[in-house]
Formats: structure tokens, sequence, C-alpha cells
């Protein structure tokens, strides 16, 4: 068996400076203070990998190619305790799999260097092409693959990017590692998918216009595969978000320093316009009726603060000694209520707020498209955590609350 290995090193640099993708961004997000994403997932994803080869070796050799460097090898490399810099150089990693290195790269990377690299690694009788990153480069590497003349090539995303509407990637890196060990065994087939993904000019400026680019062909795992994003659509849902809104309201009432922290997508923008907010659609804002004077300079700010980034967030949560509630809604098809559209919810951001101050807010329409929740915080550990308690909480209506499972790798 004969895997490609190519990562987008920019991929994902502007998820927590709240930018909502990366395209064209990344020199902006380095000046301040973004680091890799993409690369670390993909060596996630091929420990885990190894692992799992350790635990029960491979039935026939594995080779990796990997283009060099940033783009695919230095990622690889941290499964070895002996990296190479090496061009087109065969190793031998003492983990069940031999690695080829191939090509050079610079200190920047360009969807073009992504599409001579995808080229070249089509000409290396692939199994299966591995990548990291999110919907942008989906949509080079299917580009690529296409003009190469092997469009049906099975490609497996492990997630990355801002934006991972499409169906080619797995919910997390484990899971990646898990779709790669299934496939390698021959107890995955690959079965065509949708490649998806937002156009960022207008998505900046606050509207969610995404379309399909393509498709593609992906090992096929309801388990470990996120399937493509679904926009839920309902005849007239009024007035269950009516009364989400009055439950909402019921709490900020009740206690004025409650901290409410909205997240992103329709769903809670039409009930926090209810509550009296006009919030952002794709971005993260916070409104609390009364800022407490323990809150120093916040206490002159307006009750709603829109579209904040990782670090905002950790400033205005951190200090806040009374009560705190993030709201979010699951992705619509996916069942993601962490890990994709809101990547400014880091995993500092999620223990500031804490835990058990996490409430999925859902509409009748979204609940049957949903049978489990998943989450992918970016941090092990704390996926961890939200495993070990099994359900999350989910308000569907007035003081009307569901459980639902969480799913594990």
């Amino acid at each position: 068996m004969r895997i490609g290995l190519v990562v987008n090193p920019d991929a994902g640099l502007g998820g927590r400076l709240g930018y909502k993708g990366s395209d064209g961004l990344a020199e902006t997000a380095r000046a301040a203070g973004a680091v890799d994403c993409s690369g670390p997932r993909v060596a996630a994803a091929m420990l885990r990998l190894a692992e799992l080869v350790n635990q029960r070796p491979l039935n026939e050799p594995l080779t990796i190619i990997a283009w060099a460097g940033r783009m695919g090898e230095t990622w690889l490399s941290q499964t070895d305790a002996e990296p190479t810099n090496s061009s087109s150089t065969e190793i031998t990693d003492g983990l069940g799999w031999e690695v080829e290195v191939l090509g050079n790269v610079g200190d920047s990377t360009s969807a073009e260097d992504t599409a001579a690299a995808v080229k070249k690694l089509a000409t290396c009788n692939l199994d299966l092409l591995v990548y990291g990153g999110g919907d942008g480069t989906t949509r080079d590497i299917v580009a690529a693959l296409e003009q190469a003349g092997v469009g049906d090539l099975p490609i497996l995303g492990i997630p990355g990017g801002v934006k991972m509407h499409s169906g080619c990637f797995a919910a997390t890196p484990r899971a990646g590692a898990e779709v790669i060990r299934a496939f390698l065994d021959g107890d995955l087939l690959p079965g065509r998918t949708e490649v998806m993904d937002l156009d960022e000019e207008v998505y900046r400026q606050g509207e969610w216009r995404v379309r399909m680019y393509g498709e593609a062909m992906t090992p096929s795992s309801p388990r470990w595969m996120q399937g493509a994003k679904e926009q839920v659509m309902a005849a007239d849902e009024s007035e269950t978000i009516a009364a989400l809104a009055e439950h909402i309201n019921t709490l900020t009432e009740a206690n004025p320093e409650l901290l409410v922290i909205w997240g992103s997508g329709g769903t809670l923008r039409e009930i926090a316009r209810l509550c009296g907010h006009e919030t952002t659609l794709l971005g993260i804002d916070i409104s609390c009726a009364t800022w407490p004077d323990h809150q120093g300079d916040q206490g002159d700010q307006e009750e709603l603060l829109t579209d904040l980034n990782e670090s905002q967030l950790l400033e205005i949560i951190g200090p806040h000694e009374g009560e705190k509630l993030l709201l979010l809604s699951p992705m619509g098809g996916q069942g993601f209520l962490i890990g994709r559209g809101n990547l400014q919810l880091s995993p500092e951001v999620l223990r500031a707020v804490g835990l058990d101050n996490i409430l999925g807010v859902v509409t009748p329409a979204k609940l049957l498209a949903l049978s489990q929740i998943r989450i992918d915080t970016g941090d092990p550990d704390l996926d961890d955590e939200f495993h070990q308690r099994k359900y999350v909480k989910l308000l569907q209506g007035f003081r009307t609350t569901r459980i639902m499972r969480i799913e594990s790798d």
C-alpha cells in the first residue's frame, strides 16, 4: 500500500484570531501571533496511526510518500527519532512503514505549491492521499488531481482549517488515524462525497454562502468521517425560537451580571435578536446586562461586544467572577458543537468558561438530523474531559432541555 501526504501549513492560522478563514492572510495571521494548526494535527494523526500499527502489525508493507518540510515530512518525522531532510530518499522509520520524501519547499507556501505537490504525488501510484488543511486546501487538491488525470484517487482530510464543510474530512485527527488503519486493512471502501467551500470575501462580511465545487472519493465511514455540512431547513420554527429566546431572557433577568457568550450561526443570531442583541452571524459575541464593577474598564462597555477573537474572549471571560453561559448550536448534518466554525473558542477559552457552563441550543428540525454530538477542541486532554461526561445538555424550548450523547473516537 502506498499513501501520499501533503500539508497546507497555513491552513487554520486565522481561526483563533477570528479571521473566518486563512486564504491570503497567512502572513498577517502569523504577524498577529498565529502558530501552525494544520501540521500539528497531522502529526497527532500519524502518532495515533503509529500506536495502532504497534498494537497490531500491518498485513502488507506500507510506504508513505510525503512532500518535504512543513508541507508534510516535518510533521510525519515527529513519529521518528531520526527526522530527515533528504530529497527523493527512502528511509525506514521503524514504525512498520517506510517513508519517501519528495520535493522542496521554501519558508512560505501557496495554493500553487499545494497543486504542484499533489501533481507530483499523483505520479507515485498511490492508494490514498492524506492531507492536512481545510475546504480551500480540499478544492486545490481535487482540482490538481483532476488535472493530473487521477480524479478518482481516494483522499482523506485531517481537519486543520477554519472552514471544513466538505465530506472528505475525518471527524478528528485520531479518527483520521482510525480511518487510515481501517482502509489499509481493507475494512473501508471509498465512496463519493461533496467538496464544499464558502466564499471567504462575503464570509468575512458576515454572510454564509456555501456551494458545492465538485465531488471526491474518500473512505466511507459514518463513525469516523464527518460528512458534508447541511443547511437544515424547516417550514416555520418561529414559535420554538421565540420560546428559546424567552428562556435566555429569563436567565438574564434573574441575573443581570450573567455573561452570555453567543456562538455563531443563524439560530443563535435570531434568538439573540429576540433578546435585543444584534449579534454577528459568524463571530463569537458576548452580552451582559450589567458589567460588574470588578471588570474595571469593562464597566463602560456596550452591553454587547461583537466578533471577538481568542485573546479578547480571554480578557473578558477570565476576570469575570460571576456566572457564565456559552450558547452553541450544533452544525447541521455534522453534529459538531465545538471545532467547526468557532475556533476562537480555544481550549483556553473553554476552560475559562467552564464545561458546566456550556449549553447547546437546537430546534426540532436540527434535532431530526442529530444522533450524537461531536467535540473537537484541538486539545486531546480537554476532548477526553468532554468524552468522560458522555452527554451534553441541549436547550430545545422554554425551560425544556434534553440530553444527547457525545460521540467518542
